[in-house]
C-alpha cells in the first residue's frame, strides 16, 4: 500500500502546488512592481522551492540538436532504430555532408538502475563530434502494461545480444556502471557462440563486476540482507491509473530515497543555496540547480524480477567473478572473450563503486591476450565523475575514443593491439 499511499499524496499536493505555481508567476510578472523588491523575489523563492520539492519529475529530454564536427555545426537527429517493450535503442545521427568512417559506432548501454538514460546526456554530447553514438532508452516499468510480460536479467542481456545484432560487426560497446555485469555476461556469450557480430572492444566504466573488492556502503547492504527482505520491504505494485497497474516493481522513488540519504546534507544546503539564488536574483547560479536536479530527481521503476535477480546475482552471489553465472540456464564464461578488446575505467573517490570492482574484469577475461587488456583510473573524480563532467570531457573519453579507433584500425588490418 505504500505505492499506493505515494500516488495518494501525490494527488492531494496538486492543487497546492498549482496555487505555489501561481504565487511564483505572480510575483516574478515584470508587470508587477513588488516583483523588482527584496519581498517579491523571496515569496516567488519559497513558491518555487514549494513546487519543485513536491512535484513528479518526468523523463527529461536529450535536447541535443546539433553538434560541432570541424569547426561546423552539424544537425542531430534523433531516430529510434530498434525497439522492444522495455526499452528502445536510440541513435543520434549526424547531418554529415559526407561520411567520417575512422568514427567510431558506439552503443551506450545507459544504467537501468532508477534514472533515465538521459543521465548520459554529457556522455553523449561529448561522443558526438567523433563518434556515430546510439544509446539504450530504457522505458519506465510502470508505464509498460502487464500484458507485456516480465524483464528480468536474462532478458536485458538478450536485449544487448538483439542489439549488437542489428547494428552489425565493428560496434564498440560501453557500459556505465549498472549494465557492465549484463554488457560483459553478453560479450561472453557472443563469444561462446562465436557470433559474426561480436563488439570491437567493450569498455566498462566505474560498473560492479566483483563487489566483494572495495565493498561500499551499497554493497554492504546487499550483504547483510538476504533476498525476502529485499522482496518484502522494497518490491511494491504499480497503482492505478498508471498503464503498468498491477506489475511488481522497485520503485524509482525508493531508490531516490537510497541516493539522497547518503549525501542529505549536501542536498538540504544546495536547496538553501537555491533558494538564497532566487532571493538574490543570481540567475546563473539558480538554472544550474534547476538543471542538475531535473535530471537528478527524474526516475523511473524497474520490474521486480530484474530487481531481485541482479541483487542476487551480482551483489549476494557474486555469481560472475566466482564463475556459476547462467545464461538461460546455460553458464556464463568470460574466458570465451577472444576477439574483443577490453578497457575499464574507474574513479578514484567513487564511494557507489569500490576501486577494483571494475578491474576486476580483466581476470575473469583469460581469453585475452594482456596487450588487448587496458585500465585507466581518473583522479579526483567521484562515481559520477567516471562519465561525466570536465575531467570525463577532457581526460577520460580521449583515451576512450582512441582506444576504440586503434581497435578498429588493427581489426580491419587483422591484427591485434591495444592503445589508450
Amino acid at each position: 500500500m505504500f505505492y499506493h499511499l505515494y500516488e495518494l499524496n501525490h494527488a492531494v499536493m496538486q492543487p497546492w502546488r498549482a496555487a505555489a505555481d501561481a504565487t511564483r508567476l505572480f510575483y516574478q510578472n515584470p508587470l508587477n512592481p513588488v516583483s523588482r523588491t527584496r519581498y517579491g523575489r523571496t515569496v516567488a523563492a519559497w513558491a518555487e522551492v514549494f513546487e519543485r520539492t513536491t512535484r513528479r519529475y518526468g523523463k527529461p529530454a536529450f535536447d541535443l540538436d546539433e553538434t560541432v564536427i570541424d569547426a561546423k555545426q552539424v544537425p542531430v537527429v534523433e531516430n529510434t532504430v530498434w525497439s522492444k517493450p522495455f526499452c528502445n535503442l536510440v541513435h543520434f545521427q549526424r547531418d554529415l555532408a559526407k561520411p567520417r568512417p575512422s568514427d567510431p559506432r558506439v552503443l551506450l548501454v545507459a544504467p537501468m538502475s532508477g534514472h533515465y538514460a538521459t543521465l548520459l546526456r554529457g556522455t553523449v554530447e561529448r561522443f558526438l563530434p567523433e563518434a556515430e553514438v546510439y544509446i539504450t532508452d530504457w522505458v519506465d516499468a510502470r508505464h509498460v502494461p502487464m500484458s507485456e510480460g516480465h524483464f528480468d536479467l536474462d532478458d536485458y542481456i538478450d536485449y544487448l545480444i538483439e542489439m549488437l545484432n542489428h547494428l552489425g560487426p565493428d560496434t564498440h560497446i560501453v557500459g556505465v556502471c549498472q549494465p557492465s555485469v549484463p554488457v560483459l555476461s553478453a560479450v561472453s556469450v557472443m563469444e561462446q557462440h562465436g557470433s559474426p557480430n561480436s563488439p570491437t572492444s567493450m569498455t566498462l566504466m566505474g560498473g560492479p563486476i566483483d563487489t566483494r573488492c572495495n565493498p561500499t556502503a551499497v554493497n554492504q547492504l546487499a550483504e547483510e540482507k538476504d533476498l525476502d527482505w529485499f522482496r518484502d520491504n522494497v518490491i511494491m505494485h504499480v497503482p492505478f491509473p498508471n498503464p503498468g497497474f498491477g506489475r511488481p516493481v522497485y520503485p524509482g522513488f525508493l531508490q531516490l530515497t537510497g541516493f539522497m540519504s547518503m549525501n542529505m546534507d549536501r542536498h538540504m544546503i544546495a536547496q538553501k543555496d537555491f533558494f538564497m539564488h532566487l532571493v538574490r536574483d543570481d540567475g546563473d547560479s539558480a538554472e544550474k540547480h534547476r538543471e542538475f536536479y531535473d535530471e537528478y530527481l527524474a526516475v523511473m521503476d524497474l520490474t521486480a524480477e530484474f530487481y531481485l535477480q541482479t541483487v542476487e546475482t551480482v551483489f549476494i552471489e557474486h555469481a560472475l567473478p566466482k564463475g556459476t553465472m547462467t545464461h538461460r540456464g546455460e553458464p556464463v564464461d568470460p574466458g570465451a572473450i577472444s576477439r574483443v578488446a577490453l578497457f575499464t575505467v574507474e574513479g578514484e573517490n567513487d564511494d557507489i563503486t569500490g576501486r577494483g570492482q571494475t578491474r576486476a574484469a580483466h581476470a575473469l577475461c583469460t581469453g585475452l591476450p594482456e596487450n588487448m587488456k587496458v585500465h585507466y583510473e581518473q583522479p579526483r573524480v567521484g562515481h559520477y565523475g567516471v562519465f561525466n563532467g570536465s575531467r570525463f570531457r577532457t581526460e577520460v573519453a580521449p583515451r576512450m575514443l582512441n582506444f576504440m579507433r586503434a581497435q578498429s584500425n588493427v581489426k580491419r588490418r587483422g591484427k591485434i593491439r591495444a592503445v589508450a
